[in-house]
């Protein structure tokens, strides 16, 4: 901004200048050149009157001192030089002046004016003055000089006042530029300092009172989520233990798989009001989530999950793994609730087999979920919360699923419409994914 302050200042400016310079210029220069041929006029004049006109006969003629650098002489009706200096024989003005007119011009490089002489109305003479033009020129050229440097001082002067007001104008904006790019990095409690701008404060007023709502907003937020994990905690691990009890003293065949599978299920549910709460206490862009889980290990619970329910409606579920080594960790309560959204989409939006699908791409895992469907309406408003294709549902899952996936450093997009195809991307080969110290997906 400062830079654009100073070239709209300076082309004004410069405008301004060669508005004025220019005319000024050719004036200076007319305006010497007339001063010149009037100083040769009354030179000129002044030889005349003291012409005799006995001067034909001999009488001596007195002529006034030639201007300086020039030459004033009389010149008969021959054009032959009588007194005084200049050429010897007349040139082309002399013989023009001869005709009772005054005669202004240049002869040779020199301004030259001849006035004639009268006598009994009868021209008997003229007397000519001339001063070279070269003399004329310089004073024009020093007097250009002055007004050139006249003209860079006012521009260089413009430039300077230019960026003093660059300066005032453009510090503010700046400031309020860096506070906004500490609240883009997590300070939300960063507030823009008042200026001696009116119209910049009023924008860095409606900025600090548009903060302070939101801050406000996200307090209520993160504070309703924190509340509502932390009370979910306690019964959550109660009935854990109830279920981890009731394995350890019942024997019955029949209701073990029951309870098996229940107390999976709080696991997993414990694990995500976890992960739920470790996302409301973090400041900004959250922490880097644990890699604690082996790949294969997440394949076979996400199997094993997910088989029954599709089997239950007479669909399939392949899980596949394609280059990816079985001993590699992934966020696994993240991953596993992504997938969980994704499988969950799929069964109750898609039609056909469903497949899950792990390949290797050196720094990073892709995961695909795939069925038989077709994903309708806009696309690019899937992953919005509560926006859904259809209408059915709240539009919350995949929109969570999107906000997941970039909380561990990774990518969540959808790859095809028909057949319906998302892509999880999930950085590998570092300890912390997405983090101050891992480099993440862009």
């Amino acid at each position: 901004m400062r830079q654009r302050v100073v070239r709209v200042a300076l082309t004004a400016a410069l405008v301004a200048v060669v508005l004025l310079a220019v005319p000024l210029a050719l004036a200076i220069r007319s305006s010497l050149y007339a001063d010149q041929r009037d100083t040769l006029e009354r030179a000129a004049l002044s030889g005349a009157v003291r012409v005799s006109p006995d001067y034909t006969t001999g009488d001596p003629v007195e002529l006034p001192a030639s201007p300086a650098g020039g030459h004033l002489g009389l010149y008969d009706t021959h054009l032959r030089l009588r007194a005084g200096s200049g050429p010897r024989t007349g040139d082309a003005a002399v013989r023009e002046a001869l005709g009772a007119t005054v005669v202004r011009g240049r002869s040779g490089g020199d301004l030259v004016v001849v006035v004639p002489v009268s006598h009994a109305e009868q021209t008997i003479g003229v007397v000519r003055a001339s001063s070279p033009a070269d003399a004329v020129r310089d004073r024009v050229l020093a007097v250009w000089a002055v007004l050139a440097g006249a003209c860079a001082l006012a521009l260089t002067v413009a430039v300077l006042v230019a960026r003093r007001q660059a300066r005032l104008l453009a510090g503010p904006l700046e400031d309020l530029s860096r506070h906004s790019r500490a609240v883009t990095a997590g300070d939300l409690g960063a507030r823009a300092a008042p200026s001696s701008i009116a119209e910049i404060d009023q924008v860095a007023r409606t900025h600090n009172e548009m903060l302070h709502s939101l801050t406000e907003l996200l307090r209520h937020e993160r504070d309703f989520t924190a509340n509502a994990s932390h009370q979910l905690r306690t019964p959550l691990t109660g009935l854990q233990l109830t279920l981890e009890a009731g394995l350890a003293q019942d024997d019955d065949a029949r209701l073990r798989p029951a309870l098996e599978e229940a107390l999976a299920t709080t696991r997993r549910l414990h694990g995500t009001v976890e992960e739920v709460l470790r996302l409301s206490r973090s400041r900004g862009l959250p922490g880097p989530a644990p890699v604690d889980t082996e790949l294969s290990c997440l394949l076979r619970e996400t199997e094993a999950r997910w088989h029954g329910l599709f089997a239950g409606d007479g669909r399939r579920l392949e899980c596949e793994r394609r280059d990816a080594p079985d001993d590699v960790r992934v966020p696994g309560t993240l991953v596993a609730e992504i997938l969980e959204i994704l499988l969950d989409n799929a069964r109750v939006h898609g039609r056909g087999t469903v497949r899950l699908t792990v390949r290797d791409l050196d720094d990073a895992l892709a995961f695909d979920v795939t069925d038989e469907g077709e994903v309708e309406g806009d696309t690019t408003r899937l992953f919005d919360r509560g926006h859904t294709g259809d209408g059915a549902g709240e539009g919350i899952g995949l929109a969570l699923a999107h906000d997941l996936a970039v909380s561990l450093g990774g990518r969540l997009s959808l790859t095809s419409r028909r057949p319906a195809g998302f892509t999880l991307l999930v950085p590998v080969g570092q300890d912390e994914p997405g983090g101050a110290g891992g480099p993440g997906l862009r």
